[in-house]
């Protein structure tokens, strides 16, 4: 059976969504969360995709430039978690949004992890990763690109333990590389591009424009 995200209550919601926000964006020079992109920041660009998917609690991590960016999703019904340790890498990031989860008063049973710096990630992207959970039962759906399976990527409740645990500058892709046997992928080709430097965000404007003339 396939089961379809209408049917899920977002009120009754036992998946929540994890948007890591937390880099110092080095290699961009400037944060990259504030980045403008379809009328509004990357940061909340992404918010408000995980707002409009079936995901519930929305836990948006935040670390470096945390009081210059927190403006930009204050107003949005989300969850803001601040990473103090956010310089010790990637997984700190993860830890902190696993530990909020882990003390919620509701059944929190998987999560999905994405980051703001996927321009491609959509609310249907999403919600696809959900329908294949319910549908397919496997505890890991992730998502393939450039010959690579990675986030945003859905984690059953069981590999809590695992994420929270992940070592210096580890990501989810690890704890996904770990079980790959227990790992569903949906295809997700755009994936592929993430904005980490002027160059690529300059390609990204040049591509916009490209597909907006077709």
């Amino acid at each position: 059976m396939v089961f379809h995200t209408e049917q899920i209550d977002k009120e009754k919601s036992t998946i929540a969504i994890l948007i890591l926000a937390a880099g110092a964006s080095t290699r961009m020079g400037t944060p990259k969360q504030l980045l403008l992109y379809q009328g509004r920041s990357f940061l909340q660009y992404i918010t408000e995709m995980a707002i409009a998917s079936v995901c519930q609690p929305v836990v948006v991590v935040l670390g470096a430039n945390a009081e210059q960016i927190y403006p930009q999703i204050k107003q949005l019904p989300v969850t803001v978690v601040n990473n103090p340790n956010w310089a010790c890498g990637m997984n700190t990031s993860i830890k902190s949004g696993i530990e909020l989860l882990n003390n919620l008063p509701q059944k929190i049973e998987a999560v999905v992890i994405t980051l703001c710096d996927q321009p491609f990630v959509s609310h249907q992207i999403i919600n696809q990763l959900v329908d294949a959970y319910y549908s397919t039962k496997k505890p890991i759906i992730a998502c393939e690109y450039g010959g690579t399976l990675g986030v945003p990527a859905l984690f059953s409740q069981i590999f809590f333990s695992e994420l929270a645990a992940l070592k210096e500058t580890s990501g989810a892709k690890r704890v996904i590389n770990n079980n790959l046997n227990q790992v569903f992928s949906i295809p997700f080709t755009l994936g592929d591009i993430d904005i980490d430097t002027p160059k690529d965000y300059e390609q990204l404007q040049v591509f916009l424009q490209k597909s907006m003339l077709k």
